[in-house]
């Protein structure tokens, strides 16, 4: 879709929930993860899209699907470039040029369980978050694209998700299989 067709688009989206703001709000598509044996996971999307995960062989998985940690940073870099280019289109940029890439750096110790020397668990979710984004588009300064960049980063749902603390309620049920 053209960045013409996109800002249209954007712009009915905007002008609907300016006069219906409730309209906003809406639960979002469920994602299912199914234990397939072992540590392969197939996670499932509600039209039946089904992507598969497992660990990789140190960690007792097959290393033949990408792992969980891997569809984590690339689901914030696509987030981010999703909203990059729609900012883009909105602010009329064609560009010509985007990639997003996500980068962590983790602890293998806290998915096991382990503890530090000094005893303290050691955390399980990544240390850090590295973005990195290349942009271009013919005849707009850097000052300009810089801005895009950080507005779509800002309105980024995914990008806000691993920043802040968002609550998750969790529902246990037992039974047979």
């Amino acid at each position: 879709m053209a960045a013409a067709d996109i800002a249209v688009a954007l712009d009915r989206a905007r002008s609907i929930l300016a006069k219906r703001p409730g309209a906003g709000l809406h639960d979002d598509a469920e994602g299912v993860a199914s234990w397939a044996g072992g540590t392969r996971i197939v996670a499932s999307h509600p039209d039946g899209r089904r992507v598969e995960t497992d660990m990789p062989t140190e960690l007792g998985g097959t290393g033949d699907q990408v792992s969980p940690g891997w569809l984590v940073r690339a689901g914030v870099a696509s987030c981010a470039a999703t909203c990059i280019a729609m900012v883009a289109a909105r602010s009329g940029v064609e560009l010509q040029a985007l990639e997003v890439r996500v980068t962590s750096r983790s602890d293998t110790r806290g998915v096991l369980g382990m503890a530090d020397e000094d005893g303290v668990p050691v955390r399980s979710a990544p240390r850090d978050l590295t973005m990195s984004v290349r942009i271009a588009a013919p005849g707009v300064p850097a000052q300009r694209l810089r801005a895009l960049v950080e507005e779509g980063r800002r309105v980024a749902p995914m990008s806000a998700l691993v920043q802040g603390a968002t609550p998750m309620t969790v529902a246990i049920e037992i039974g047979a299989a």
